[in-house]
């Protein structure tokens, strides 16, 4: 098949969606080219099932996007960290969401041990996260129980990275609101769930990671 041939449906499909989205709302395109003002910034999984927009129901134009395998937010992803940059500074939104979901692949992944090549090096970090947990984990005994639970102990680890950023806390020290939420996404019935683990300020974060020099 020619690279033409395989994309003549994803061609037809675009037409499509634009018509659809000229009928609704015959503005549509000439508002979304004037600005990008989103208050939500979405740090989720690059699972293809997991769509951002869609989930929570917002246009183009309202959530800024970026997504990693299994959602991370290592402090040495400059991918990562540019894009929160660029979303608390410039965009000036208001709320980080860091969203993983249950049966994920990345932390299952990890979870299992097994040798996966280079991605082996990315999932190092929820590694960290089941040393540290290994307890807990042990004693739910079923693989995929303990895989849903490390997701969610996953999630509440990279709200505490996303917020113990400079990016963020430089925000919060120029009294800038921004909140960062940890949230859990289900497949099996398309339904969020609020972890809260959420951080709305510099006083709720552990002191050895605040740059405000409180002790």
């Amino acid at each position: 098949m020619t690279e033409q041939h395989a994309l003549a449906q994803l061609f037809d499909n675009n037409r499509q969606w634009a018509q659809d989205c000229r009928d609704r709302d015959p503005a549509f395109f000439s508002r979304l080219v004037a600005q990008q003002t989103p208050e939500y910034l979405w740090i989720g999984c690059s699972d293809s099932r997991v769509p951002a927009n869609e989930i929570i129901g917002l246009a183009p134009g309202e959530v800024f996007v970026h997504r990693n395998v299994a959602n991370l937010v290592p402090h040495t992803d400059f991918n990562c960290l540019s894009v929160l940059q660029y979303a608390v500074d410039v965009l000036k939104v208001k709320h980080v969401l860091v969203v993983g979901h249950y049966g994920c692949g990345g932390v299952r992944a990890a979870l299992e041990g097994e040798d996966k090549g280079l991605i082996d090096n990315w999932l190092r970090n929820i590694k960290d996260i089941i040393y540290e947990y290994a307890g807990e984990l042990r004693a739910i005994g079923d693989l995929s129980d303990q895989a849903d639970r490390l997701c969610e102990l996953s999630v509440c680890r990279q709200v505490q990275n996303v917020a113990s950023t400079t990016i963020v806390q430089n925000a919060w020290l120029r009294g800038q609101p921004l909140d960062v939420y940890g949230l859990v996404y289900s497949l099996t019935d398309g339904l969020l769930k609020d972890l809260g683990c959420g951080i709305s300020g510099m006083s709720e974060l552990n002191v050895g990671y605040r740059i405000d020099g409180q002790r």
